[in-house]
């Protein structure tokens, strides 16, 4: 199967691109880190398949409209019980 027909299947029955449902797998994966660990970003980035700093930025900016310092404030262990929200 060719790489253009792979990813046209997988759009048809996923709803996606293949490279978009990866991403929003690493995202997922960045964010659950952010929330249960006291990792750096920098391992993150590493550990989620992001990459880098730079991109663990982007994404959360693009997509959840924060910064990864923010929404682990709001959301890391801490941040959950005292019910903080990132402000972006």
């Amino acid at each position: 199967m060719s790489t253009r027909t792979f990813g046209r299947r997988f759009a048809e029955e996923v709803g996606t691109t293949p490279l978009a449902w990866l991403n929003r797998l690493r995202l997922a994966r960045a964010r659950e880190l952010l929330e249960t660990t006291d990792l750096p970003v920098a391992a993150i980035a590493e550990r989620s398949g992001l990459g880098s700093e730079e991109r663990v930025r982007r994404y959360f900016a693009r997509h959840l409209g924060t910064t990864p310092s923010a929404y682990r404030r709001a959301f890391g262990a801490e941040g959950a019980r005292s019910g903080r929200f990132p402000v972006s």
